[in-house]
């Protein structure tokens, strides 16, 4: 019989129980009890056969995490739930090109953004996008990893393979649940359309030579209804995806708690980095979200994304401590008391000047608690649309080309355990 942990033999001294009672044959009796217990023998100094310690299980998932949205952060929280630390490939900008289409980030802005959510462990650069065999023992020998993790939306290769057939094929595969409502392909969709409803005013920022070339574009797909369906969410928000995305803990009485609000639409880089900035002038990040309604107000329009997905988004970075969810545009005297917030910050690089001409921190200005951070990145929710706007052609075709197998998805859906 193996050692057993002291711990379980508390019955014996919350009983009354003492060792000196038990003189030698109490000790052949403890023994049999006990199981040869290293916890008593410790005692009498007898050689302690210490347990060793359980190896952690090590879980692979890998993406293109292009536009990374919530949808991404679920998969990689369920993920990280079936195993004790979660290695994430991120596929390489030619892999992308080669099964999907062009990407619209980066692969460095895509491995700040994965890197920043609060369930990854490690990251592992250019990862192919095929699981082959070859790559496989490379993540089971080198990386050493135990199961590797899709979900349950095909992932199928150009000539209609499985990219994952050779992990399921060796028992090392394990499928989560695809979270409802949201993908890369759907978010290109509704930057699209809502390039549709508003081209002429999106197309001033651009130069002469592009605007004229999307203006045509734009007019021969206002004659195909099929291209420009509307992108309205299909997000269903509920108290349960909350609670799992959330740390489930507030700052201590002590606490220098530090405030940033913002849309964080089309959650990219520069929110990152920002909000890592942020952080490191306190003990706890409170952040706001602004609600769609505000951001029109304010902005002139409305986000891509509606409040609740981008609560989610902000809520998955690994930096946030808590959030405020339709937090208000202007920064008061109670909200700062309520949150006990000692610093309210914000960046250098905004998406734009407000319409109403509103300064939202002149509360905070007349208490000496705002600061002004640098911004790290440049990156803004229009630059990244613009990226989508600018390859208009290319990200249509991708779109129809993954539209067909997410609407092929839909229709076969059935209710996946988990999650």
């Amino acid at each position: 019989m193996g050692p057993i942990e002291f711990e379980t033999n508390n019955w014996m001294w919350n009983s009354g129980f003492s060792p000196q009672l038990f003189g030698i044959g109490g000790i052949i009796i403890t023994t049999a009890i006990l199981g040869l217990s290293t916890g008593y023998f410790s005692a009498i100094g007898a050689p302690i056969k210490r347990r060793n310690k359980k190896r952690s299980i090590r879980v692979y998932m890998d993406g293109c995490f292009d536009l990374m949205h919530y949808g991404h952060a679920n998969a990689l929280r369920q993920a990280k739930s079936l195993g004790d630390e979660l290695i994430v490939g991120v596929v390489s900008d030619e892999q992308i090109v080669a099964n999907k289409g062009p990407p619209v980030l980066s692969m460095e802005e895509r491995l700040i953004l994965v890197k920043g959510l609060k369930w990854v462990d490690e990251v592992i650069p250019d990862a192919p996008y095929e699981i082959t065999e070859e790559f496989m023992n490379k993540l089971f020998n080198k990386y050493n990893i135990d199961y590797i993790i899709h979900g349950d939306d095909p992932c199928l290769l150009p000539d209609g393979t499985d990219a994952y057939a050779s992990a399921k094929k060796v028992g090392r595969y394990k499928q989560i649940k695809r979270t409802e409502g949201v993908s890369s392909t759907d978010i290109v969709g509704r930057i699209l359309s809502t390039l549709r409803q508003r081209n002429d005013d999106i197309l001033t920022n651009y130069d002469h030579n592009n605007s004229l070339n999307q203006e045509k574009s734009l007019s021969e797909e206002k004659n195909n209804s099929d291209s420009f369906k509307t992108h309205l969410s299909h997000f269903l928000p509920t108290s349960r995806r909350i609670m799992q995305f959330s740390n489930a803990k507030g700052p201590s009485p002590n606490s220098r708690v530090v405030y940033i609000d913002g849309a964080f639409d089309l959650f990219h880089a520069g929110h990152v980095e920002i909000l890592r900035s942020a952080r490191e002038l306190g003990d706890f990040l409170l952040v706001g979200v602004h609600d769609d309604q505000v951001l029109s107000e304010q902005r002139g329009k409305y986000p891509i994304l509606n409040l609740h997905e981008r609560s989610l988004s902000v809520l998955a970075c690994r930096y946030v401590d808590e959030i405020i969810i339709g937090a208000p545009w202007q920064v008061s005297k109670d909200m700062i008391a309520t949150f006990n917030i000692s610093l309210v910050v914000h960046g250098t690089v905004s998406e734009s000047s407000s319409t109403l001409e509103i300064d939202p921190y002149i509360v905070p200005k007349s208490m000496g608690i705002v600061q002004t951070i640098e911004s790290p990145r440049n990156t803004t929710t229009l630059s990244v649309a613009t990226r989508i706007i600018n390859n208009f052609d290319a990200y249509k075709k991708r779109n129809l080309k993954k539209k067909a197998s997410e609407d092929r998805y839909y229709s076969e859906k059935t209710f996946v355990v988990g999650d």
